[in-house]
């Protein structure tokens, strides 16, 4: 049986015995979008899928160096976690729609995992959200965009490099290149083949513009599962790469020569029956699309820190970068925070340009679906159509993309739309982890005002995030 294909924990009993497993992966993604997880033994997994099982709450009490937070500074009358908790397990689910098999693992079994209150737990957020569109009468569908520098390390020699002087996969600038993905077609072909056996094909791959640079564009999918498969794309990219004595890089920008690492997210709407949202009968732009994209428009700043989650971030967003600096939208204009991309119903869509590759697939889809579902229901029109660069045009402080981590955090906390969406606790939380994140920025680097990257910043998201 496909693992895909399992909706109950009878099917799930079957599937294990038949492939004869003694023990399956599981995983929880934090806030920052990193996969936890641990082997467990199929006799405690199944009962697990049946009854649940508890997951450590560390794992949404420390930061991506594993270094716990410190909540102590803040005024904050929500503490998910932290020593004053005692750091209890969590009641957790088994996603059981969610199993793979992993290829370099002798097939083992991967399953994803949720908490079963969605408080904090990204997964958890992105379905509140659904669920608020789905009262609309409608649902959505998306697809991720990857871009990643792969280089010719191990996470070894990065460290002991200090991250100077590394050495690209390929080298030059060389976008769309034939010769490139001919050269190594070997390596090419193993990501399609991997993303093809875990069931997260791709719509798309070739090389982007910088040195080792590749992009991927994962196929379209319920809103739900795309963001699953994003999270195991970024993951199991990671461990390909390693694998074969490389490094996938997704940072935002590991370096001011090149430009940054996008993670643009493309998403419809449908009408619950099935049909197009973002149509209207005579096939255009829909007062749904268009109140979408108002909302967009009004609230992306507010949830600026659920797309742009790390100080590093905002070093990619900066004018004549290919990446977008305010929420200015167009047709097919790749120079504004949103593109509008015409077609048939089945096509025509927005794309969200903000999302950097650091960013948590989960929130980042939350914080863009959650904008647009508010444009919807208090029907709000979006500015005029940007026509040609949107990096010189002027608009209002309610546009602008926030300058730092920091701003970010603030405008999020203050946010009622926000709390509306997400809940108090998440919204206290996911701020707190934010400011923590900035403030260990300020103690560690060098580089606090200025395009510069610095080791810190390269040290503590070169590899994990």
């Amino acid at each position: 049986m496909n693992l895909r294909e399992i909706t109950t924990p009878d099917l799930l009993k079957g599937a294990l015995t038949e492939l004869k497993t003694e023990y399956i992966k599981v995983a929880i993604t934090d806030i920052d979008g990193v996969l936890r997880g641990k082997y467990i033994h199929v006799d405690k997994f199944l009962k697990a899928a049946k009854e649940g099982f508890g997951f450590c709450d560390v794992i949404f009490g420390w930061d991506t160096a594993d270094e716990l937070y410190d909540f102590n500074h803040t005024n904050s009358s929500d503490l998910f976690t932290g020593w004053h908790t005692g750091y209890p397990d969590l009641q957790a689910k088994i996603v059981l729609n969610s199993g793979r098999k992993v290829p370099f693992e002798t097939d083992i079994p991967f399953f994803l995992s949720e908490l079963k209150s969605a408080e904090v737990c990204p997964r958890g957020i992105l379905k509140k959200i659904l669920d608020r569109l789905k009262k609309n009468g409608l649902k959505a569908k998306s697809a991720f965009e990857y871009e990643f520098f792969l280089f010719d390390e191990s996470p070894e020699s990065i460290r002991e490099k200090k991250f100077h002087n590394l050495k690209n996969f390929t080298p030059g600038m060389f976008g769309y290149s034939i010769l490139r993905s001919s050269v190594h077609s070997e390596l090419y072909q193993e990501i399609l083949s991997m993303c093809s056996s875990m069931d997260m094909h791709l719509e798309g791959l070739h090389t982007e513009t910088g040195p080792g640079v590749l992009e991927a564009a994962i196929a379209v999918d319920d809103a739900l599962m795309s963001a699953d498969k994003a999270i195991l794309f970024k993951t199991f990219m990671k461990v390909l790469a390693q694998r074969k004595g490389l490094m996938a890089n997704f940072m935002a920008k590991w370096s001011e020569k090149y430009p940054g690492q996008s993670g643009h997210i493309h998403c419809s709407l449908q009408k619950i029956e099935g049909e197009s949202a973002f149509t209207d009968d005579k096939g255009e732009v829909s007062e749904t699309m268009t109140y979408f994209l108002g909302g967009l428009q009004k609230y992306m700043r507010e949830f600026s820190g659920l797309i742009a989650p790390t100080n590093n971030s905002y070093k990619r967003l900066c004018p004549g970068a290919w990446a977008p600096i305010n929420m200015t939208w167009g047709v097919e204009n790749r120079t504004t925070g949103f593109r509008v991309i015409k077609g048939n119903p089945s096509s025509q869509r927005i794309e969200n340009r903000l999302p950097g590759a650091d960013s948590n697939p989960y929130l980042a889809l939350a914080a863009t679906l959650g904008a647009g579902c508010l444009g919807i229901e208090e029907k709000i029109l979006p500015t005029e159509e940007t026509i040609g660069t949107a990096y010189s045009k002027k608009v209002p402080k309610e546009l602008e993309v926030p300058r730092s981590l920091k701003e970010s955090a603030k405008i999020f906390r203050k946010s009622e739309s926000a709390r509306s969406l997400f809940g108090n606790t998440f919204v206290e939380h996911f701020s707190n982890t934010r400011d923590w994140e900035y403030t260990q920025f300020l103690k560690n680097s060098k580089f606090r005002k200025t395009d510069k990257i610095s080791e810190w910043e390269l040290s503590r998201y070169f590899e994990i995030i």
